[in-house]
């Protein structure tokens, strides 16, 4: 049966029009503080939202019940690109003045929360456009929890296809539950945001960097309006800057339930607290090689691995401090913690700790079953048996993810970067982390510096990483679009 692709369109079309009408703010910023690139954000948004507005009235009569699976991929992979496409457009209208393809790095940055960015001299841009970066690590945020809790379960990638089992069902006689499940979302998204920024704005910060950075520390997206990101704001920046971001890689949907009147669901999540102490031991050990090796003193020492290390991990890419300075042993923690990621059901990237977890037990489980091959051994989740599909699709994604570091590590080195700066440029655009290491970015700290071939090939590590990579794989098979 041949795929119908109008509610899909349909949907896409609704959310590039809201998508055109949210630039208004970024036009009604610049043109209250005098910037003239107020007309590049207006001329952007009529035109995201005529043509969202065309494809959505094209296609209305075609919503009819739910999507069914292949819908789903193709609607999760459609609204990702789109929105990145046309959330390019005022980088190119306007300031500042990007070519198309760093625009649309910079637009898929954003909405991928990875937070690499193409643009030097954040400090003195229009205020519009800075704002504007940090709705698009918002909005992509946002949408990463929807896609997480809505669509993940069915494709069963690994993570939160566990909280079905909690009459969470997406398609079918389930839909109300899921929009239940959706406002609720949207409610603890906003809260956490709106608590974040005030909490910024307490410690000094401007209002523009409150809200930019308020928006990317729970979105976990890492654009800031200075290129020095949280170095403006050392002491007290870094440590109310790293809770939030550990609280924006936490599932959403435990702060749904702590709101509820369910407070352990958050606290005794096995994914919390394995979060919590791995990123306990690896700052430990930062901090000690630190001290032991350059005699920093422990109070910096310490607060600029707390903040760099749970940057990392939560995927957001914030940055304070001389991290880049800190020896092998360091980055190769900071390796380490950005492959693993912050929780499923999160915004963060990465393999995420839940499938991290899982892979270990099932580790433990065959070294087990050579010493006792008669015995039969479930493999369990905090108690609960995984499905042998579940696992089987989580260990697929594991080789793919590791597969596709190195695959496309090559892929960019062959256009003439060298093998460091590829293979982190690759770590921190498929795990959306923003960090950046190696000889092509210690100039400027951006991808300016990278050709035009890696930069699109970058662009297509973040998008694979960000919507799970089968999601991506799955597509391309002409079966997918037959059948």
């Amino acid at each position: 049966m041949t795929l119908d692709l109008r509610p899909v369109a349909h949907i896409i079309g609704l959310l590039l029009t809201a998508f055109g009408v949210a630039m208004v703010f970024p036009a009604a910023l610049d043109l209250a503080s005098g910037s003239a690139n107020w007309s590049a954000f207006l001329i952007a948004g009529a035109v995201t939202s005529a043509a969202g507005g065309a494809v959505a009235l094209a296609s209305a009569n075609a919503m009819r019940g739910s999507l069914d699976v292949r819908q789903a991929y193709a609607l999760t992979i459609g609204a990702w690109v789109s929105l990145s496409l046309f959330g390019a457009l005022p980088f190119v209208l306007g300031a500042p003045g990007l070519d198309a393809t760093d625009a649309v790095f910079e637009s898929v940055s954003g909405i991928t929360t990875t937070g690499s960015t193409m643009i030097v001299g954040l400090d003195t841009a229009p205020p519009g456009m800075n704002l504007w970066r940090g709705m698009l690590n918002w909005i992509g945020g946002l949408g990463i929890a929807f896609v997480a809790m809505i669509f993940l379960p069915v494709m069963r990638v690994g993570g939160m296809q566990f909280f079905k089992a909690q009459g969470f069902e997406t398609f079918g006689k389930s839909m109300p539950r899921a929009a239940d499940i959706a406002r609720s979302l949207l409610n603890a998204y906003a809260g956490l945001t709106f608590i974040c920024i005030g909490a910024y704005s307490a410690i000094g910060m401007t209002p523009l960097d409150a809200v930019v950075m308020g928006a990317a520390s729970i979105a976990t997206g890492g654009f800031a309006p200075t290129d020095s990101s949280f170095g403006k704001y050392p002491g007290a920046g870094e440590y109310v800057g790293a809770l939030f971001m550990l609280l924006g890689a936490l599932p959403y949907l435990r702060y749904v339930q702590l709101v509820n009147g369910q407070p352990n669901a958050l606290i005794f999540d096995r994914q919390v607290r394995a979060l919590v102490i791995w990123l306990a031991v690896a700052i430990a050990a930062v901090v000690t090689w630190r001290v032991a090796t350059s005699n920093a003193d422990l109070e910096p020492a310490f607060r600029e691995a707390l903040f760099n290390l749970v940057s990392v991990m939560t995927g957001t890419g914030f940055f304070s401090g001389s991290f880049t300075e800190w020896g092998p042993f360091a980055i190769f923690v900071m390796f380490m913690l950005g492959l693993v990621g912050g929780c499923s059901g999160s915004s963060s990237g990465a393999l995420s700790v839940f499938r991290v977890l899982v892979l270990f037990e099932a580790i433990g489980r065959a070294v087990r079953q050579i010493a006792a091959p008669d015995r039969i051994m479930p493999l369990r989740y905090d108690g609960r048996v995984v499905q042998s599909d579940a696992v089987q699709g989580l260990m697929l994604y594991v080789n793919g993810y590791l597969l596709s570091i190195g695959v496309m590590s090559v892929a960019i080195s062959l256009t003439g970067v060298d093998t460091v700066s590829a293979i982190f440029a690759v770590w921190t655009s498929i795990g959306n982390i923003g960090y950046g290491f190696g000889d092509r970015l210690a100039p400027t700290g951006t991808f300016v510096g990278f050709p035009e071939a890696a930069k699109w090939l970058l662009i297509l590590t973040m998008l694979m990483g960000r919507l799970g990579l089968l999601a991506l794989f799955v597509v391309v098979l002409p079966r997918f679009w037959r059948a």
